[in-house]
């Protein structure tokens, strides 16, 4: 298929491609705690993850976020959901979700991102956690468990309260 025939049309809705990532260790879950200067997400917990580089699919960005921002190689990663967040103009954001585990836990210093935590997977939900996530993450380590990713859509109302809406 020719470049002309992909109908690049600059006036469409455009996104930029984002992955999120979470690494298992037996009932244990890697999370990044956000360094304070992060705005409103500053102090809370969130995956790992980042942009989709120029060349890149989402699960070779996922494997480079997570060794850049953990120093862990996990053997197989799965894609666990797609996000679609609609920012309320172009570009909007698509968020590919994975999950992978580690045979033995790993641990990095901190970044300019934050710092990592294992966090006991009974303990999450007690944890100040990115807006999100309450929500987001039972449905990621569902869909992991049953092999089945999901889709979903998050749209913002005029107070910049968050709507996530998944298909069925």
């Amino acid at each position: 298929m020719s470049l002309e025939s992909q109908r690049l049309q600059p006036d469409r809705y455009n996104v930029v491609p984002r992955t999120l990532c979470f690494l298992l260790h037996k009932d244990q879950i890697l999370l990044l705690k956000l360094v304070e200067e992060r705005g409103l997400w500053g102090g809370k917990y969130n995956g790992v993850g980042g942009h989709i580089e120029r060349g890149e699919n989402p699960l070779s960005a996922a494997r480079r976020e997570i060794l850049e921002e953990t120093g862990a190689n996990p053997s197989s990663l799965k894609l666990c959901g797609v996000v679609m967040i609609d920012t309320g103009g172009t570009p909007g954001i698509s968020l590919y979700i994975f999950v992978g585990e580690l045979e033995s836990p790993s641990s990095a210093p901190p970044t300019d991102e934050g710092t990592l935590h294992w966090v006991p997977l009974s303990n999450v939900y007690n944890l100040p956690l990115v807006e999100d996530l309450p929500i987001l993450l039972p449905r990621t380590l569902e869909a992991y468990r049953i092999e089945r990713p999901f889709s979903a859509n998050y749209t913002y109302d005029l107070d910049g309260a968050l709507t996530i809406h998944f298909s069925s």
